[in-house]
């Protein structure tokens, strides 16, 4: 009989083909996930009381190992190509299958929870593990529920999470032995043979991009904060350029640092935490975020801390230049509640041009932002994605967030021209500011 601690939702993990388990940790609080993570010596303590954890060989995001399934209704949708490329139902129904007789005797970590602010938005999430640390992340990094909806709770979409577990290409269809394969007709996400955490919300934020532009809500891969008077202002672009340190102003409030909605009635994030870059913080240019690695409860991801004293070094790139923190947002003194926020009144597109290509400022009309935004030029910089190198590429990544996009960037709420206008109309926007090149 399986040994169950925690609270366990009547929707058991049985739905998603989990028997014979050994013990599972069911929605575990911060503090006894972190008790489990050093029992089993997932990570360390570094001075201060964050967790350090290591990823191994896989310190970035595997982009050429992710794939959707195409089968059922919702691949119909897909925009099929180098970013979104198609695997079949068949395998990855013998892949689930083989990963649920991995888990069978294992304990295994559950995290019940939801991605999402907005109350008609938010969409229930699980999250399965073996690892304890990946729950601590998951915990952090989505929306937290009150142990009073724990026991009702049904997800609509789950991850079976095996960083230990391989594929074999030749048999299962992948490009190596790691996977992230999301099934829209299955409503699940596998991901193994990687320990980078960062597989499991962008997995996430993918979904949403899929479901929810669909309902006339835009997913964006930008920050936002708000001024004292409300006006808000969000900031594009991809992984390392900057949306986390401009969120992070100590004089505005923070609704998000990575990824957001914006509807009818405004913005809203679809996390409940924040994954920083760490490598050379420093307090005195950003005092909230470094303040927030410090922290019980914070995981330091490939970050190097001494051997002895368990200093943080913050400088040290000898695992990877992508170090990272994952804390919840309520670790910052400044974020917004509800983390919600109008329609904004400011937007920024940070292209990290690293050749020159693009003034280093430039104010944009309405239509030249449009523009901008489906081209979205900017760079790939160093360690975000597995084999990038040490130097940055450029490329045009479509609304700063390709790699994240299943629908084609042209049928994105934005893109329609009445529904555009209306929206700059609300906005009350006249010239929009972004770091890119104004139009001839």
């Amino acid at each position: 009989m399986t040994n169950v601690m925690g609270t366990a939702s009547k929707f058991g993990l049985e739905n998603h083909g989990l028997t014979d388990l050994k013990s599972v940790f069911w929605t575990l609080p911060r503090a006894p996930l972190i008790e489990q993570i050093i029992l089993r010596r997932e990570a360390r303590f570094a001075e201060g009381g964050a967790v350090v954890a290591n990823t191994g060989e896989y310190t970035g995001r595997a982009a050429k190992d992710k794939f959707i399934v195409n089968s059922g209704s919702e691949a119909e949708k897909v925009d099929w190509g180098k970013v979104n490329k198609p695997i079949s139902a068949e395998h990855f129904d013998a892949l689930h299958a083989r990963m649920c007789e991995y888990f069978k005797g294992r304990e295994v970590f559950v995290q019940d929870t939801s991605a999402g602010w907005h109350p008609k938005y938010r969409m229930p999430i699980r999250v399965v593990t073996d690892q304890a640390w990946h729950n601590l992340f998951t915990r952090n990094m989505f929306v937290t529920l009150p142990i009073s909806a724990l026991r009702d709770h049904e997800p609509k979409f789950t991850i079976l999470h095996a960083p230990e577990f391989t594929a074999d290409p030749k048999q299962d269809g992948t490009h190596s032995s790691v996977f992230i394969i999301i099934s829209f007709e299955r409503r699940m996400v596998l991901i193994g043979g990687t320990a980078y955490a960062g597989e499991i919300k962008k997995s996430i934020f993918t979904v949403l991009n899929h479901l929810l532009p669909q309902q006339g809500v835009l997913g964006m891969h930008c920050s936002a904060n708000v001024g004292k008077d409300g006006d808000a202002a969000l900031f594009f672009g991809l992984s390392g350029t900057g949306k986390t340190t401009l969120s992070s102003d100590p004089e505005r409030f923070i609704v998000g640092d990575d990824e957001h909605g914006w509807g009818d009635d405004g913005v809203f994030n679809f996390e409940g935490g924040s994954y920083a870059k760490a490598i050379r913080l420093r307090e005195k240019y950003e005092p909230l975020i470094y303040q927030a690695t410090r922290r019980f409860g914070t995981i330091l991801e490939n970050v190097v801390i001494d051997p002895v004293t368990h200093e943080v070094d913050y400088d040290d790139d000898t695992l990877t230049e992508n170090t990272r923190a994952s804390y919840p947002l309520d670790f910052l003194p400044n974020t917004l509640e509800k983390a919600r926020c109008g329609h904004p009144n400011h937007v920024f597109f940070l292209t990290a041009d690293a050749f020159g290509v693009l003034p280093p400022i430039a104010k944009l009309t309405p239509e030249q932002a449009l523009y901008y935004f489906l081209s979205g030029y900017t760079a790939k910089l160093a360690g975000t994605e597995r084999g990038l190198g040490d130097e940055p590429q450029a490329t045009f990544s479509a609304c700063f967030g390709a790699p994240f996009l299943p629908l084609h960037p042209g049928s994105t709420p934005i893109c329609s021209a009445k529904r555009s206008a209306a929206i700059i109309r609300r906005s009350g926007w006249s010239t929009p500011v972004g770091r890119v090149a104004p139009l001839a």
